[in-house]
């Protein structure tokens, strides 16, 4: 066997290659993605804007993901990772460089709700590690993509704070914006010019029809139509929560007029998905060119427990530190930032253990064992050392991120061309269960809060037992109208 054939982390050639220049392409999106975080109280200080504003830009900054990861994965079947990629880190610079430029709130918040845009790079490199890895690797594969590139709101939180300081000033963090967009700008030239969508002599398998996810039956079109309402339903409690209702940021007509608008997408999303799939109600989809959608639902509500789970306890877990213990909030941002930071080593074991043990054997270990991890983190008082409590919210985050290794070591098995938008699909449950799971917080305490995400898992097990262990081959169909199998297990 050829050495660039061989799974070596060393390598940066062949397959090995594409796939560091993928998670690289996904740490990047998230460093622009998550750069305001570590940098909000210089930006308040430096533009004098209020904490309600300052929570109006962390509502705005994920916004917009929902939508934008099925976009960008209908784009990714359409033209290749290869082109999207570099499209979205070369557009993503514009909205960051304009963050950094800013003079007011207003700036802000439309450069902030744009940036929503990048973190839907995520679902791109996925269907690029699909492309390169056999089914043996991809699971590995996959994790390590997830988990490395996950890292890159961590390398935020370290590296711009530190960029700020070294420029100092009431600019400071404008550099440290301005830096991350430049990084962004240059490496979409570096992507385009090193990757290709598969491998010399594979086929690259691009979706029929675009505006909406293609289903092969007609109870799959309506289940893919009710798997559509949680996400709309994420994006009116957002502005639920910008209404008097929550942080009182807009108006009660203005809300009205948000909802009447998300009515009107959601009608015409559905109307785009029968336009893509009405020939399946007079012409039956040949039995070698099915593909079963509950596989994708099952996914879909596995990520919403475990990456939306991520995002809500990320959220809040210094906060939670700093009350239950009274620590300082920088020592307590640094015990929180342990749940993000296994993301290096989590991610990338839950796509080995999906390689070696079977994907559904390895999803109802991580989710039984993050059901048992939030149910022991309900009970940590400030009676319990400090020791005890990290080692379980460790603990119950090593099964959260492995969980989402195992999710996207599935993903990828589903249906090869539309593999983008399966996994634009599933990202965006992982941010509607981040939706989700915050809102709870703001009303209820830290066990209530931690008991619903272990309540959730109940979901995950059941979709577990629902979905099938990927097996054999599945077919795709040349533009000859030749057949082509490809192995998934």
């Amino acid at each position: 066997m050829k050495q660039d054939n061989k799974f070596n982390m060393l390598s940066f050639t062949g397959k090995m290659k594409i796939l560091h220049l993928s998670w690289m392409a996904f740490f990047i999106t998230f460093v622009v993605w998550f750069n305001h975080a570590p940098l909000l109280g210089l930006i308040a200080e430096s533009l004098n804007i209020s904490m309600a504003e300052v929570k109006t830009l962390l509502i705005l900054n994920v916004a917009l993901t929902i939508p934008a990861r099925i976009i960008i994965g209908m784009l990714t079947d359409k033209f290749g990772p290869r082109l999207t990629y570099s499209f979205l880190l070369f557009a993503g610079s514009i909205p960051c460089f304009w963050f950094a430029f800013a003079t007011d709130f207003a700036q802000l918040a439309m450069a902030r709700l744009l940036l929503g845009f990048v973190g839907a790079g995520f679902v791109i490199g996925i269907r690029m590690v699909s492309e390169w890895f056999p089914a043996n690797e991809l699971g590995i594969a996959e994790g390590i993509y997830g988990g490395w590139g996950n890292f890159g709101s961590a390398a935020a939180a370290i590296l711009l704070p530190t960029i700020a300081l070294f420029f100092g000033g009431d600019d400071g963090w404008r550099y440290a914006v301005g830096f991350s967009g430049l990084i962004c700008l240059a490496f979409s030239f570096v992507w385009y010019f090193n990757v290709s969508d598969s491998p010399k002599g594979s086929t690259y398998f691009k979706s029929k029809k675009m505006g909406g996810l293609e289903v092969t039956s007609k109870g799959d079109f309506f289940f893919l139509l009710l798997m559509k309402l949680p996400m709309y339903i994420a994006l009116v409690l957002v502005t639920w929560k910008l209404s008097p209702h929550g942080v009182a940021l807009i108006s009660d007509s203005m809300a009205f007029g948000v909802y009447a608008v998300l009515a009107a997408i959601l009608v015409y999303d559905c109307f785009c998905v029968y336009k893509v799939n009405k020939e399946i109600f007079h012409t039956p989809v040949p039995e070698i060119q099915r593909y079963q959608f509950k596989q994708v639902a099952a996914v879909n509500i596995l990520y919403f427990t475990t990456f939306g789970s991520e995002l809500a306890v990320v959220s809040m877990l210094p906060m939670f530190f700093a009350d239950v213990y009274k620590l300082d909030m920088v020592y307590a941002g640094l015990v929180g930032s342990l749940f993000a930071i296994m993301n290096l080593i989590a991610r990338p074991y839950g796509g080995w253990l999906s390689d070696h043990f079977g994907r559904k054997k390895t999803l109802m270990f991580v989710i039984a064992g993050l059901a048992v991890g939030f149910c022991a983190m309900s009970m940590i008082t400030s009676a319990w050392p400090l020791f005890f409590a990290v080692l379980v919210v460790i603990t119950c985050s090593f099964c959260v991120q492995a969980g989402c290794g195992a999710v996207f070591a599935v993903v990828p098995l589903i249906k090869r061309r539309l593999t983008g938008q399966i996994a634009g699909m599933t990202g965006a449950y992982g941010n509607t269960g981040g939706v989700f799971f915050l809102t709870v917080l703001s009303f209820v305490d830290y066990s209530t809060f931690f008991l619903v995400i272990a309540a959730t898992a109940i979901l995950g097990i059941m979709a577990i037992l629902f979905m099938n262990e990927p097996r054999g081959h599945m077919a795709e169909i040349n533009d000859d109208g030749t057949v082509e199998l490809i192995k998934v297990s």
